[in-house]
């Protein structure tokens, strides 16, 4: 019985390891099934991941189209710029409302900005019915008429607030005065500055195509500049000459990108009560290149005896095309003449080829002036200003100045004239001086 005892613990060893062995093959197998779940979700990640990015690829295109689509219906938007100049500021992102035909549509300055959608308001500019413009014109009576452009009729007009206005009426053939109608709303509605005449609003009203402006009370400097019975004088003509090019400088190097006039001459060049010039008529304004002296290719447009030779010769425009222009309005300031004027002598029709090698001769510079001023001008500020104009109309474009190096030539002369006229017309004399800019 003591022996039975005695053995009975010894077949304990192989009972624990029958037990140990049973616990590791229970763990190895439930490890085993553990591989299950975690196959399962990665199919379902990968799954997930693969609806995800199908979905966002299929958004893309769908975006895509929608923005080619835009663009086919003309919505062009862009980035709001703001120059630094306080004063003169160059504002983008904008969208016309206007309704075009097939065969000017997209003939914006920016491309085609056409939106389709009706608009109240652009960028500060009113949009009028054709009703309220026939209200302020009273039925765009005669009696209202002050012009006859190249692309239809300028009359006077009170607008609802009592706002007097210059209002211009296109013609409805004229599918150039189309462009033009749609680049003034766009280049207006953009820049802003005080030598530049302020679009006030516009009506797109059907067929109608009508643009509203400030009303500058004495009209063009081509009627001022060749008026003999009221004639400019001096320091009024030098003051005009520096708001031209203050207006150039800041079409040329503020706006970005830069703007050409292409059809700088006097008659696009406008006098408030003051005598104060203004730059008008954008119509035939292009888009510059923001490189230096960079080369726009273009139909040649403009007016004969304004044109710079390369652009006419070429059609390659630059800024320099306008400081050309520039020269051309200041030898008439300077003469009285006209650029093209086949009544005068041989020798002198062209007013450029006559003038240019007299300016540099001090006594044929004297020789040259209007008679209208009838000699009451500073000789030492006429030396200036010929030479000035001497470098705007050179032939070769590299040699003519910027509009900012003109400015700054002329600020001496307009705000410290050597000279003040004793025999000024009694419009002068009754005329408040206004700061310079």
């Amino acid at each position: 019985m003591e022996l039975n005892n005695t053995i009975a613990p010894a077949a304990g060893p192989p009972t624990v390891t029958t037990e140990n062995h049973t616990y590791i093959n229970s763990e190895n197998h439930s490890h085993h099934h553990g591989h299950f779940p975690s196959k399962a979700i990665l199919i379902v990640i990968i799954a997930v991941t693969s609806f995800i990015v199908l979905f966002a690829i299929l958004l893309i295109i769908f975006m895509l189209r929608r923005l080619k689509s835009s663009s086919k219906n003309g919505t062009f938007k862009d980035d709001s710029r703001v120059l630094q100049d306080p004063s003169s500021r160059f504002m983008t992102s904008t969208a016309l409302n206007i309704t075009s035909s097939p065969d000017v549509k997209g003939g914006c300055f920016y491309g085609g900005n056409l939106s389709r959608t009706p608009a109240t308001k652009f960028r500060g500019v009113q949009v009028f019915t054709y009703r309220e413009l026939e209200l302020a014109t009273d039925g765009f009576s005669e009696a209202n008429m002050i012009g006859k452009g190249e692309f239809g009729l300028m009359y006077r007009g009170v607008l609802s607030d009592g706002t007097l206005a210059a209002i211009k009426m296109l013609s409805r053939e004229d599918k150039q005065g189309e462009r033009g109608f749609r680049v003034e709303v766009d280049l207006l509605s953009r820049l802003h500055s005080p030598y530049l005449v302020q679009l006030l609003g516009y009506c797109a009203d059907q067929h109608h195509r009508l643009l509203i402006f400030e009303l500058m009370h004495n009209g063009s400097l081509q009627q001022n500049i060749h008026n003999q019975s009221q004639p400019l004088d001096w320091s009024t003509r030098m003051r005009i000459a520096l708001d031209c090019a203050r207006a150039l400088e800041f079409l040329h190097e503020h706006a970005v990108p830069p703007v050409i006039h292409r059809d700088f001459k006097c008659n696009n060049v406008l006098l408030d009560q003051n005598f104060r010039a203004k730059v008008s008529n954008f119509g035939l304004a292009k888009r510059g290149s923001e490189k230096i002296n960079g080369q726009v290719s273009t139909r040649v447009l403009g007016t004969t005896g304004y044109l710079a030779p390369e652009y006419a010769s070429t059609g390659k425009l630059t800024t320099k095309s306008d400081v050309y222009s520039y020269g051309v309005v200041l030898l008439e300031l300077l003469t009285g003449r006209v650029p093209v004027d086949i009544k005068r002598p041989p020798g002198e029709h062209v007013l450029v080829s006559w003038a240019l090698p007299r300016l540099t001769n001090r006594e044929k510079v004297v020789e040259m002036m209007d008679p209208a001023l009838r000699g009451q001008f500073s000789k030492k500020d006429l030396i200036q200003v010929a030479a000035i104009a001497a470098m705007c109309i050179q032939p070769e474009a590299d040699y003519r100045p910027l509009m900012t190096d003109v400015v700054q030539s002329l600020i001496p002369l307009v705000k410290n004239p050597s000279y003040v006229s004793s025999s000024s017309s009694l419009r002068f004399q009754k005329q408040t001086a206004s700061p310079c800019h």
